[in-house]
């Protein structure tokens, strides 16, 4: 008999030649269509939509959605249509920037010969640096990548992001990302920290353990390069600093910035690796795709370690397009593949979406500034009222229209079922 170990090896091996396939030479660029099409089609849909896209620059919405067709062999064609979309324009990114580290960190690991699920240990050698030896919402109580990249994707932990942020390093974050091609990028500090910008640009010492053995010992680390805005960055009239209104705008000059378009092709390179650059390709394994797949999808009561994940995390927690962040039950049979984030007044998300019944397949990333009283810090942001219900009608103005649009060829997704932990 052949023992599972095989059987496991030979289907990855061929999952990874599915993943992969026969790789060609795409183009260097994708094509962005910014003509009237996208516009007319989500002011059709609602009232809301239409009152917020009269005003794009009060609300500095950025849309970006690719429509796919398949051929006979099930091969991708994509047709890319913009909204507004402008690289020079900053915006905060919040947290979508976790899904480049949970990337990054899953291609380093690769790197240097490490699972995903080795324990790794969190050390100290400055005073704002804090320290990790275990994890007691992890099956082992032991911090790990993988389980780091679990709460990013499943819960968009700050603490977890900061870790793999740790490990990365400011400056291989950046000049990783840049090398593949992801130019307009800039990530510079840890979430929901006040340490300062000098301060990030220290990293913890990391150490790799199993079985009382050590992998791998990285000291901490110092970025000599700054990377932040060239120019001024100052938004708004004011904010809340120490409980008192300073009237001023707020310095977003050395915070992290992640153009649309660019998280746009980091989705991209991940559903559909053999259809960009090859410089924009991450070194992933066929288990590391569907580790991706599985926790980019899968909804927080579907999860068994953490399982704390119960009625704050709603099936909508993180799933912003298409369901507006709902707290009813969602469809099993509809996922978003995504990384969602809000901060300082901006709502974003930037998804795969499959409707595995119907048969449809599309990518959204978006981008709404609700933040009526231009005033940073008072928590007084205009999510519920103005940015999610947007969200909810991009999505659904999008996944009507794909309902509705013929296709000669339904696309076989097998590719991206995957199963979940319960």
């Amino acid at each position: 008999m052949i023992s599972s170990d095989i059987i496991r090896t030979l289907s990855l091996k061929i999952f990874t030649c599915f993943i992969l396939g026969m790789i060609s030479a795409p183009v260097s660029g994708q094509t962005i269509h910014n003509g009237q099409f996208l516009e007319k089609l989500l002011k059709k849909h609602s009232t809301h939509l239409a009152n917020v896209l009269d005003n794009p620059d009060k609300y500095e919405v950025q849309i970006l959605y690719t429509k796919i067709d398949r051929n006979r062999k099930n091969e991708p064609h994509f047709t890319t249509y913009g909204y507004h979309v402008n690289n020079g324009k900053y915006f905060y990114p919040a947290s979508t920037v976790k899904l480049s580290a949970v990337v990054l960190a899953l291609e380093k690991l690769n790197k240097l010969g490490i699972d995903k699920n080795t324990p790794m240990l969190t050390g100290a050698d400055r005073p704002e640096q804090t320290t990790v030896t275990a994890d007691t919402t992890a099956e082992d109580k032991l911090p790990s990548v993988a389980h780091y990249a679990r709460k990013i994707l499943l819960a968009s932990d700050n603490d977890a992001f900061n870790r793999l942020y740790e490990f990365i390093g400011q400056a291989d974050f950046n000049d990783s990302l840049h090398a593949k091609g992801y130019k307009d990028v800039r990530i510079t500090h840890r979430l929901e920290s006040s340490i300062g910008a000098e301060n990030n640009r220290y990293t913890n010492p990391v150490t790799f353990e199993k079985d009382g053995k050590v992998l791998y010992n990285q000291p901490g680390k110092y970025s000599e390069k700054k990377y932040i805005s060239p120019e001024p960055i100052k938004m708004g009239k004011g904010y809340m600093k120490d409980g008192s209104l300073i009237n001023e705008s707020f310095d977003f000059t050395e915070k992290n910035f992640f153009a649309l378009e660019e998280q746009h092709k980091l989705l991209k390179s991940l559903f559909f690796p053999e259809q960009v650059p090859a410089r924009q390709r991450f070194n992933l394994t066929a288990e590391d795709y569907r580790f991706l797949y599985q926790y980019m999808s899968q909804f927080p009561v579907e999860t068994e370690y953490p399982a704390n994940y119960t009625d704050d995390y709603y099936d909508g927690y993180c799933k912003f397009l298409l369901f507006g962040g709902t707290k009813t039950r969602l469809p099993r049979h509809i996922r978003l593949f995504n990384k969602c984030g809000d901060a300082y007044g901006y709502l974003l998300d930037n998804a795969y979406i499959a409707d595995f019944e119907k048969g449809i397949e599309f990518m959204l990333t978006a981008v709404i500034y609700c933040n009526e009283d231009q005033i940073f810090n008072d928590d007084h942001y205009d999510y519920e009222a103005i940015g999610l219900p947007f969200m909810r009608d991009v999505g659904k103005a999008i996944f009507d229209y794909e309902l509705e649009r013929h296709r000669p060829i339904r696309p076989d997704l097998s590719r991206f079922e995957v199963r979940y932990d319960k």
